[in-house]
């Protein structure tokens, strides 16, 4: 063996002893999109939208096709955090006061989420994304005690025997009430539980969110690693029953806001767990994703629907595979893969800049997500998790392009 190939083998071999979780810190973004003056832009539409949202606890959830004029919900409503949860973030992009305000207000109203039975598996996406915010920025410990009796309030849907939470507690159709559904959406809210269990929860709260991932892995795909949208169990025996679609165009399709879930919720699981089956498997739903987008990067709202070129596409699933593609290629110990991530999430970033902002449409910020097309709702809409994922996936960009972790961890003085 001569010197250069004793050199090569010494620098295989250290590393093959760093951890998954190093960072690749000699890939770079092409500088492709100008990532402030699409920050400006979700400031400028966010100030416009808060001037028409009423005072009564109203919450902005969606803006039908050629409308301008917002679908309103109350707290209740599973989409009720993401507003919040974006104007935390222009808080944290901005350093702007009046953003931490209109987000305190907004937040304020989703306490009563903490202290209600659960009404539903989407805690996380209420709770989290609005105080989970709030509290990272500004450590109000009011906040904190709202998200870890929160977290305990998701964990009573835990189902022992079957090992994941209960994303449905009523009648839903095709789900066999009363056994126990879960859905793909679910793997989000499992942050929440993982925050809790490190911040003061009880430790139990941690093994119920890997019990949940581990449980969904091994039901909720395909050979292919295309997920099925809802698994059925028997909620005695924990045996599978079925797997079936709720949104997606059939139980056998690959629904792209459902494998949106998958990339993001498997990449925050090896975040929280490190442990690197969910590195691997993060790596094996983000795959088969993108090996199937179109040229242009946003997919259609399902991936075999067979009026494509003519179905509808999902700038949601877009902006929140961009999001989870930035964080998952600083997990990703291979150089060209981790390009190849920071490549295509700048592409659906560029694409939605380019041609999915509301602009003068409407006061939202991205046009052409899909609701639930098999219920005829929200179709080509605005919707605000959208918005909220696009305004995520911009900020992780920017700390990205400075040099950073992608991960917005840090608190203004």
């Amino acid at each position: 063996m001569n010197i250069k190939q004793q050199i090569l083998g010494s620098i295989v071999a250290t590393l093959m002893l760093v951890g998954c979780g190093s960072t690749i810190t000699n890939t770079k973004l092409d500088d492709k999109l100008d990532v402030d003056a699409q920050l400006a832009y979700c400031v400028k539409q966010s100030s416009n939208a808060l001037k028409l949202i009423p005072n009564d606890g109203s919450i902005p959830r969606s803006i039908p096709f050629e409308s301008k004029q917002w679908k309103f919900v109350d707290y209740k409503d599973w989409t009720s955090g993401f507003w919040p949860g974006q104007l935390w973030y222009l808080y944290e992009s901005t350093a702007d006061h009046k953003w931490e305000t209109a987000a305190d207000k907004f937040t304020n109203y989703l306490a009563p989420l903490a202290v209600t039975p659960a009404l539903d598996h989407d805690l996380g996406f209420q709770v989290f994304n609005s105080y989970g915010n709030g509290y990272r920025l500004t450590k109000n410990p009011e906040y904190k005690k709202v998200i870890l009796k929160t977290a305990d309030t998701l964990a009573t849907l835990f189902n022992l025997k079957v090992g994941t939470i209960l994303s449905w507690p009523r009648e839903v159709p095709n789900m066999e009430w009363p056994q126990h559904n879960t859905i793909m959406d679910n793997m989000i809210n499992l942050e929440l539980l993982f925050w809790a269990s490190k911040n003061g929860g009880s430790k139990s709260l941690y093994d119920m969110a890997v019990s949940h991932a581990t449980v969904t892995m091994k039901n909720h795909f395909r050979p292919d690693y295309t997920s099925y949208h809802v698994v059925v169990y028997d909620k005695e025996t924990g045996k599978k029953i079925k797997g079936v679609t709720h949104q997606g165009y059939s139980d056998s399709s690959m629904w792209a806001r459902g494998q949106s879930w998958a990339i993001y919720g498997y990449t925050m699981v090896y975040r929280e767990t490190k442990d690197p089956k969910f590195l691997d498997f993060a790596h094996k739903v983000s795959r088969v994703y993108l090996d199937r987008l179109p040229k242009d990067l946003i997919p259609y709202w399902d991936f075999d629907d067979p009026a494509i070129p003519n179905a509808p596409r999902d700038a949601s699933a877009a902006a929140v595979v961009a999001s989870a593609l930035l964080e998952l290629s600083t997990y990703t110990q291979d150089s060209v893969l981790a390009k190849e991530y920071l490549d295509k999430a700048e592409g659906m970033l560029k694409e939605l800049s380019d041609n999915y902002q509301s602009k003068n449409t409407n006061t939202a910020l991205l046009l052409h997500s899909t609701g639930h097309k098999p219920a005829g709702s929200e179709i080509d809409a605005s919707i605000i998790y959208g918005d909220y994922y696009y305004v995520e996936a911009l900020l992780r960009y920017k700390k990205l392009k400075a040099g950073e972790k992608p991960l917005l961890t840090y608190k203004f003085n």
